[in-house]
């Protein structure tokens, strides 16, 4: 399984940016997706999550609003629509694929939020 994340990037804080991971070598549309991501001496935590049947969406109190992740099984790729960006936003994203008891990580893409 692989995922390469996509996106990220150098952004003023109220501007937005979209990420996109690519899954390969995994039947994509069975499994959850997660977004996290990790801010410098900060744990890792769960931005948003979106569900292999009917899409069901949860995120994070902290960019709830702001912040939307969607997938598209025929392109084996889950997206994070993130609007209205604030300095504290600044990590380095994840995408995660879930399968059962195990998963896979993508190797992580910067995004900084700084006028």
């Amino acid at each position: 399984v692989q995922l390469v994340e996509s996106g990220g990037g150098l952004v003023r804080p109220g501007g937005s940016l979209r990420l996109s991971c690519v899954a390969s070598g995994v039947t994509f549309s069975r499994y959850a997706l997660r977004w996290y991501r990790q801010a410098p001496g900060k744990e890792r935590e769960l931005v948003a999550n979106i569900t292999s049947v009917g899409g069901t969406t949860n995120y994070a109190d902290s960019v709830k609003g702001r912040f939307t992740i969607s997938r598209d099984n025929a392109k084996n790729t889950v997206y994070l629509q993130m609007n209205s960006l604030k300095p504290e936003d600044t990590a380095v994203y994840y995408c995660y694929i879930k399968m059962g008891f195990f998963g896979s990580w993508g190797q992580g893409i910067q995004v900084t939020v700084s006028s």
